[in-house]
């Protein structure tokens, strides 16, 4: 950390402005914040404090330099070239290993201050850039006709296993599709018992569409005919055992990472909090306002909510993981109880002995 402040300090001493959106700086003698490349007088390194986030400068009660506006999110011209540079490297060069000491390099800035000038930019770290890109260029590809190994290989992608990897979420139905209620769709469907009442799986043949539970079979048949009302959905147990025997597995206590395909549209705001939700190790929680930390706005802690209230694959992306600020429950889409339930079933399994 004071290594850090005093790459900060040495950025304010020279008003460098690909600084700016990095951090702020605070001065504790006025009780102002400024951008390091506020053309204002540089005070004493004793009174100077940093922050991340101009949000966090306020909320310890400093206020906005009238002559930089550091609470506005307008970037300088320079700051936004040397993104698009780095985009542009990154774009030729995904078959290589791509660091962010290797990006750092190449922008003439330390890996720690580019991932944050690079994230404020683009709202994207860069190696999320970098997987975006690979799966652009796998796409067109295999549009242009190249096999699915030509193309894996073309697009930097090193295993067929990193390609499933990365691209499972993401090859979903597209937004047309889903517009049309799924129009053209061919959708399996099973209802089991489970743990927690009644679960209904359904998929396609790219990955799961819809997992919902329940007490009543007919209640959750008419939630996905609703969902899919133009699909043609069909009940058969034995094309989806394999994900059904998963899922019953990990309800149990079996199979701790639940990793299954999955077939669903959404928007880029709910894969970013469906990804970091898949994140949260097994047995643990995080908050609405930790996810939206995690993702670089604390202001969309409400958005963060939405989008685990409108998740369509329960437990395949565990919304059930993701709690309030005081450690409550909070709700659940498919009851508070089931919620409970599922946290603690999870916690006592992860205390469990590997064997």
């Amino acid at each position: 950390m004071i290594l850090q402040e005093e790459e900060y300090w040495q950025a304010v001493q020279q008003k460098d402005i690909h600084m700016d959106g990095v951090f702020v700086y605070a001065v504790r003698s006025t009780g102002i914040y400024c951008h390091p490349s506020c053309p204002s007088r540089r005070p004493r390194r004793e009174q100077v404090a940093f922050f991340p986030l101009p949000e966090q400068a306020e909320q310890a009660g400093f206020r906005p330099c009238r002559r930089c506006q550091p609470n506005q999110t307008t970037t300088g011209e320079a700051h936004v070239d040397l993104i698009q540079r780095i985009c542009r490297y990154i774009e030729q060069h995904l078959e290589e290993p791509l660091t962010l000491t290797t990006l750092g390099e190449q922008a003439g800035m330390s890996p720690y201050h580019l991932q944050r000038v690079f994230k404020h930019i683009m709202s994207i770290t860069p190696h999320q850039y970098a997987e975006a890109q690979r799966l652009k260029q796998f796409k067109e590809r295999l549009k242009e006709g190249e096999t699915v190994t030509t193309a894996m290989y073309d697009a930097g992608y090193s295993s067929t296993s990193r390609l499933y990897e990365r691209t499972a979420t993401q090859l979903g139905m597209t937004p047309v599709v889903y517009q049309r209620g799924g129009h053209g769709m061919s959708i399996h469907y099973t209802i089991v018992d489970s743990p927690l009442g009644r679960l209904l799986v359904a998929g396609t043949e790219k990955g799961v569409c819809s997992v919902c539970i329940g007490e009543v079979d007919t209640d959750l048949e008419a939630a996905l005919f609703k969902e899919y009302p133009a699909a043609e959905i069909t009940h058969d147990s034995s094309i989806l055992s394999e994900w059904v025997n998963a899922l019953l597995e990990h309800l149990q206590g079996q199979q701790p990472h639940l990793a299954l395909p999955i077939d669903v549209q959404a928007t880029a705001f709910q894969w970013k909090v469906w990804k970091e939700l898949q994140a949260i190790p097994y047995g643990e929680t995080r908050s609405y306002g930790a996810i939206a930390r995690a993702l670089g706005d604390t202001r969309k802690a409400r958005a963060v909510a939405q989008a685990c209230a409108t998740n369509p694959v329960a437990l395949v992306i565990p919304c059930h993981r993701v709690v309030r600020e005081n450690g409550e429950a909070g709700g659940y889409r498919w009851g508070r109880e089931r919620k409970q339930q599922l946290l603690q079933q999870e916690r006592a399994s992860a205390l469990q002995p590997i064997r």
